[in-house]
């Protein structure tokens, strides 16, 4: 089965064959925390590597059609606001390293990008279609999550807001 196909399956199964799926992780919960790699073997405890600065966790895979286009609309936004403190963390969902570097050289972000090949951090937040954003503040709690591809405007709007120490819009 080609990679672009078994990512689909793993997500549909984990969508619709699990029983113990979890929902959707809902606003004013903490983040789930998960264990995940960077591509250079890295390891990233999330959120708590993250403490203290405004986390837009997504949700991405290659085969994905909106994702490459989103990543790049917000890559301006991350370079403006990281000094202010956002934290923009791409989680790729089920793909290899492989995939997800050659994904790169077409769309290079500064941002971190995380592997999730056992897609556990895809369960631990009920992601079911991709791209998926939470939106996650200073102190491990969700405050918002955008739902498919946003536009840069709608991101930027939706962090900034966080980073002013108010709600998502």
């Amino acid at each position: 089965m080609p990679r672009r196909h078994l990512s689909i399956f793993l997500l549909w199964l984990l969508a619709g064959c699990s029983p113990d799926l979890p929902q959707a992780v809902s606003n004013g919960s903490s983040a789930p925390a998960f264990t995940a790699q960077t591509l250079d073997g890295q390891v990233v405890n999330f959120p708590d590597d993250f403490r203290g600065k405004v986390i837009a966790l997504r949700f991405w895979a290659d085969w994905c059609p909106y994702c490459g286009p989103e990543m790049r609309a917000i890559e301006p936004i991350y370079q403006r606001l990281k000094g202010e403190g956002l934290e923009v963390v791409a989680m790729n969902a089920g793909q290899g390293p492989e995939a997800i570097t050659r994904f790169l050289q077409d769309t290079p972000v500064s941002y971190p990008v995380l592997l999730d090949q056992t897609v556990k951090a895809v369960g631990l937040y009920g992601v079911v279609g991709l791209p998926h954003t939470y939106l996650i503040d200073r102190d491990g709690i969700v405050r918002g999550r955008i739902l498919g591809d946003a536009t840069a405007d709608v991101f930027e709007r939706q962090v900034t807001a966080l980073l002013q120490g108010a709600s998502p819009p």
